[in-house]
């Protein structure tokens, strides 16, 4: 009989957060070298001085025992300990020659960072697909990790856009978090997602990473034996596996895609049910949405109906364009007074004129995007088509004018760029991928603070989020229980939303005719 503890289910848990080496990349042979490399010359320099021997790193047992799944210093304070040795911690700016626990932490990092240049980092295919099942089942996902190198690793296996969240080394230093076995790090990735660690899944493949795991109170450790440790493992794991295509994925009983959705339209009845005594707030996706997506994005002009129709919705609902555009570029497109605009997925958000609300996020990335931009101009200048749209908290690189066979490489070129510039993720769109700030916003948290700021989360008020992309999904997934979410159809896909309309003139007809609504109501 299957242990049911192998199926992860959607009515059961909400996210998975996953350990990075060991777990999703095969890098345990390049840390493992790189530490024994490391530990050995230091005891046979240490030897050399005071005459007095030291057992040499074993990576079967001292691996696993002292340094796997720790922040790097901390693996070097727990070995030397081992052995019996006490050194000065040093500060984390120590030359790689120094003789502090921080200094030979920064060694072992220089002779890491030489084998993944050489060697480059692979990924376990089986994670891989268990992953895309999760994904496909609605379950979230994290990708955590001690070591500071982790966004070079996960650019090197290809694999740095496959999380909705990550916290690595360098958030855990910013943070001022402690390593495991302390669960902190778990605790901060599930926080990110938004899921309750009892509805959140831990993988690991270190004995301190599964102890981690049962101290922050997960709802299921798992832990994948790669090095023979299973005995270990299984005194903190729940359950322990050779290989992640051991567990299986449930699928959600009532997933939702989009070209089974309803039309908007056809269904405005139901609407006006739910806003029977109650009024509405609206949100509104710009690109795709108020008008048709185009080739280059300067030329996306929404249509003086339409623009009539949002003015004439504002004399009688909030109404707010949240957009991936800057925001300032989006207020000249739409040309609409009086209305809420959030630019760049929510980092820059402004209300009308003479109505003191202002908010920005991610300032401090400022600079590394300007840096971020000037590289991908250079390594794209040579793919005919590519477009390089500099917003000012993200860069967009458009590729809907390259062609296909050229595609991989458009990718290949934002990845490289991901991986040297710290503090950036990279999200997708339609024939678009764009660098954002590294920081757990994004359209769902900017269209709840706008509910919070206008006093709009209240039991009396409908917000309505009308979108059509995979960047729109936070939003919709932000309001799905208390509020009406529509999606203009693309492709067939997992959605939140709970209707649809087929393109930029059904919106229109559908605004309109709410529009309508609202009159009517008001004039009654």
């Amino acid at each position: 009989m299957t242990d049911p503890r192998l199926t992860i289910s959607p009515a059961k848990f909400d996210a998975v957060i996953f350990d990075m080496d060991g777990v999703l990349t095969k890098t345990a042979h390049v840390h493992s070298a790189a530490w024994k490399k490391m530990f050995d010359n230091y005891l046979i320099e240490l030897a050399a001085r005071q005459g007095e021997r030291h057992e040499p790193f074993d990576i079967a047992t001292d691996y696993t025992r002292y340094v796997d799944g720790k922040p790097r210093y901390d693996g070097v304070r727990d070995f030397l300990s081992s052995r019996g040795i006490e050194l000065r911690e040093g500060t984390r700016d120590d030359d790689p020659d120094q003789e502090t626990v921080c200094g030979l932490g920064n060694r072992k990092n220089l002779y890491f960072n030489e084998v993944l240049e050489e060697k480059g980092a692979k990924s376990y295919d089986s994670t891989i697909r268990f992953i895309q099942d999760l994904k496909r089942a609605g379950i979230k996902t994290a990708i955590i990790s001690a070591s500071k190198n982790a966004r070079k690793v996960l650019a090197s296996a290809g694999v740095a856009d496959l999380f909705d969240a990550r916290v690595d080394g360098l958030d855990a230093e910013e943070m001022g978090i402690p390593g495991k076995p302390a669960p902190d790090v778990f605790l901060a990735a599930a926080k990110k997602l938004g899921a309750l660690p009892r509805r959140s899944v831990v993988v690991e493949d270190a004995q301190s990473g599964v102890q981690a795991g049962r101290a922050g109170g997960f709802g299921l450790v798992i832990g994948v034996d790669r090095a023979a440790q299973r005995l270990e493992l299984a005194k903190y794991a729940d359950v322990v596996v050779d290989d992640l295509a051991e567990v299986r994925v449930a699928t959600a009983d009532r997933q939702r895609t989009t070209d089974a959705l309803p039309s908007a339209l056809d269904r405005f009845n139901d609407m006006t049910c739910r806003l029977r005594r109650k009024r509405p707030a609206l949100f509104l996706d710009y690109d795709g949405t108020l008008t048709p997506i185009v080739e280059r994005p300067e030329d996306a002009a929404i249509s003086d109906a339409m623009r009539q129709t949002v003015r004439d919705l504002a004399v009688y609902c909030t109404v707010a364009i949240v957009s991936g555009r800057d925001r300032l570029d989006v207020e000249r497109l739409a040309g609409i007074k009086d209305i809420y605009y959030a630019g760049s997925h929510g980092f820059d958000i402004a209300g009308p004129a003479g109505k003191k609300m202002e908010f920005e996020q991610g300032k401090d990335y400022l600079p590394t995007l300007d840096d971020a931009e000037k590289d991908l101009h250079q390594r794209l200048e040579g793919i005919d088509g590519t477009q390089v749209e500099r917003k000012k908290f993200a860069i967009a690189v458009h590729f809907r004018r390259v062609a296909p066979s050229d595609h991989p490489r458009v990718e290949e070129a934002v990845d490289e760029v991901l991986a040297a510039h710290v503090g950036l993720r990279k999200t997708g769109g339609k024939m678009i991928f764009e660098l954002r700030p590294d920081i757990d916003w994004d359209k769902g948290k900017a269209l709840s603070w706008l509910l919070r700021k206008l006093d709009l989360d209240r039991h009396d008020v409908v917000p309505i989020y009308l979108g059509d992309d995979l960047t729109d999904e936070d939003a919709l997934r932000e309001i799905e229980d208390q509020g009406i979410g529509i999606l203009v159809r693309d492709e067939n896909r997992p959605t939140h939303a709970r209707y649809a309309l087929e393109d930029t003139a059904e919106v229109r007809i559908f605004l309109q005719t709410l529009c309508d609504y609202l009159e009517g109501l008001n004039a009654s």
